[in-house]
């Protein structure tokens, strides 16, 4: 176990701090990593939006949204002007935020179908019992509110370790970070698309014994995130199980304090995935296979995706 945990450590220090030369710059006219991914991403949903145009009612809008996102990241690119700077590098958020959208709309349309009872068998052959309704056995008012709590603060720890790395002035590692979420958001994307799934709250509703009870916040909390993924096919994998994953590991740029307090809120907001009925257990599996791989590979893939050597994570 301490040959595995110091080789984990050895590869977010490598990841941290890489030696190389600068990232991009005020008045770079290239493009950077998460640009290339960005774009790629959008050239095959809006090949996927023209393939079914027919099915789907959205397609001259999501037309249109493509060719403006894409015209407006090529002129800040080739076009640097006093936005730039600040757009490069925070763009990806609304961008990976609207692609999201896009999918509750694209995947019934490109699909036509969803693997919730396969997910869900899956879940039985392991567990003998669906995880969501077994743990009925141990609900309490307090538990689901905290644990709703710690569900609906997915997105803000998300976007708060990007905040402080920014704020601390590391802005390579705040670049690195940001090619890391957004390749953790459009690859759970891709996995919608690939494997179409609600969740056990839809599919399982009629086996559950006892609905979810918390104290004060709890209503509140669940009906806001029900109106924004209740008509989404966002099960498989766990995003949040991946990019809480990343943000725990990202966490280590800024400094151990922050690692420890990511490290203790991660497990209790993937146990909240399946104990709030949105997702199976294997999609928490997949999630953190993803991120896995992720850790692992995307500082490869960034050197690989740079114009030239690129630092990792140093000022």
């Amino acid at each position: 176990m301490a040959d595995i945990l110091n080789h984990a450590t050895g590869l977010a220090d490598a990841s941290a701090g890489l030696a190389g030369r600068a990232a991009g710059s005020r008045t770079d006219v290239g493009f950077w990593p998460v640009d290339k991914v960005i774009l790629a991403y959008q050239t095959f949903t809006l090949l996927l939006v023209l393939g079914w145009w027919n099915r789907l009612p959205e397609a001259p809008f999501f037309t249109a949204v493509h060719v403006a996102a894409v015209a407006l990241l090529l002129f800040e690119v080739k076009r640097p002007n006093p936005t730039s700077w600040y757009f490069r590098n925070w763009y990806p958020l609304p961008y990976v935020g609207a692609c999201y959208k896009e999918m509750a709309k694209l995947i019934p349309a490109v699909r036509g179908s969803n693997a919730d009872q396969a997910l869900a068998n899956l879940d039985f052959r392991f567990w003998h019992a669906n995880p969501c309704v077994w743990l009925e056995r141990i609900q309490s008012p307090a538990l689901t509110e905290f644990l709703q709590l710690a569900y609906t603060l997915f997105l803000p720890a998300v976007l708060l370790l990007a905040a402080e790395i920014w704020r601390r002035r590391n802005y390579k590692g705040f670049q690195y970070y940001a090619f890391l979420i957004a390749m953790g958001f459009l690859t759970s994307y891709m996995g919608y698309l690939l494997v179409p799934a609600r969740g056990p709250r839809f599919l399982l509703a009629s086996l559950q014994h006892v609905p979810l009870r918390g104290l004060w916040l709890f209503s509140g909390m669940q009906g806001g995130l029900d109106r924004l993924e209740s008509v989404a096919f966002d099960c498989f994998p766990s995003g949040h199980t991946e990019l809480t994953i990343l943000a725990c590991w990202g966490s280590r740029m800024v400094s151990k304090r922050l690692f420890r307090i990511y490290l203790a809120y991660t497990p209790a907001l993937i146990f909240a995935t399946v104990y709030l009925r949105y997702h199976y257990s294997v999609d928490l599996l997949a999630g953190a296979a993803l991120a896995s791989i992720l850790i692992l590979g995307a500082p490869h893939f960034y050197r690989k995706l740079s114009q030239r050597g690129v630092t990792i994570g140093s000022h």
